[in-house]
């Protein structure tokens, strides 16, 4: 039977949890007097039962390192607080053993391997002052690359979104939706001038599974053989993908809607040979030009190594 002193450690830990994956800075006195309990059993706390998780000490509090926020959901907390309320009474679990499990948590199952997660050490200070000001909604000007060298831009920060390991910003620009690499933005600068998020946006931006945000969307429909087909019956490889018609042979037509071709033409070429973009038309016809490319690069390429 379960102690009521182990429930309530489990619900203070849950707590805590939470609210670290939510981005939130815990201040240890604070906690002390919240919960009612003294500063040592809280520095004990983040210290030993939360010793495997990436904390950053930031002005005397802690917070989560910014690349593995919001990574748990609902049931991770919960399994989490348990395992880190028992590992005095159970010495097999190690710090390293509750390491390894978050880390596997934060490692998703994609088809597509070589996931990595974006290194953003040196970039915390960035990240933390762009975060205050998306919940101050302050305008913030910044420099960007582009083709054309650097730009300046003055945007008013919606959300940092983390795309497959990658974070990105995204932002109005000119009365549209942006978005930037947060690893790209150089000389950021929060300014005063403050701004009125639209509702209709925020939803653009929770709803939209990918990072291409777009005022124009265009429908694509993709033909799957047979022998990829059970990789997108499994998951969506592509953003928004659908699955529109299926037939006897197994092969499938998937459909999805993105703002820009390149949403979708890198995973159709990773899938080469076995997807093919019935429309519109000019997309397929854009990729077999990329090919054509390609392939004539190739002979040069070998001469090259042979010279």
């Amino acid at each position: 039977m379960r102690s009521r002193t182990h429930d309530t450690l489990v619900q203070r830990l849950a707590m805590m949890l939470v609210k670290l994956n939510q981005g939130e800075a815990l201040e240890p006195r604070q906690l002390a007097e919240d919960f009612g309990v003294n500063l040592r059993t809280i520095q004990r706390d983040l210290n030993e039962r939360f010793g495997y998780l990436p904390l950053e000490k930031v002005d005397g509090g802690y917070r989560m390192s910014p690349a593995f926020l919001g990574r748990l959901s609902l049931k991770d907390v919960e399994r989490f607080a348990r395992l880190s309320g028992v590992t005095g009474l159970y010495p097999s679990l190690s710090v390293d053993f509750l390491r390894d499990i978050f880390d596997s948590r934060l490692e998703p199952a994609l088809v597509v391997k070589g996931h990595h997660y974006e290194d953003l050490r040196g970039l915390e200070a960035q990240f933390k002052a762009l975060e205050q000001a998306i919940v101050a909604q302050c305008r913030v000007r910044f420099a960007y690359p582009g083709s054309s060298g650097a730009k300046s831009y003055l945007v008013e920060p919606y959300k940092l979104v983390n795309q497959k390991g990658v974070w990105y910003l995204a932002a109005r620009h000119a009365d549209k939706l942006k978005t930037f690499s947060f690893t790209r933005i150089e000389g950021l600068l929060v300014t005063d001038e403050r701004f009125e998020p639209e509702a209709q946006m925020l939803r653009r931006i929770d709803g939209e599974e990918g990072v291409w945000l777009s005022d124009r969307t265009m429908e694509v429909l993709i033909a799957v053989d047979a022998d990829a087909a059970p990789y997108f019956r499994r998951r969506r490889l592509i953003a928004n993908q659908k699955i529109v018609d299926e037939q006897d042979n197994g092969s499938l037509t998937v459909s999805t809607h993105v703002g820009h071709a390149n949403q979708v033409l890198p995973i159709i070429r990773y899938w080469i040979p076995h997807l093919r973009v019935i429309s519109p038309k000019e997309l397929q016809d854009e990729l077999e030009a990329g090919l054509e490319v390609y392939l004539d690069r190739r002979p040069a390429a070998q001469d090259q190594c042979k010279a």
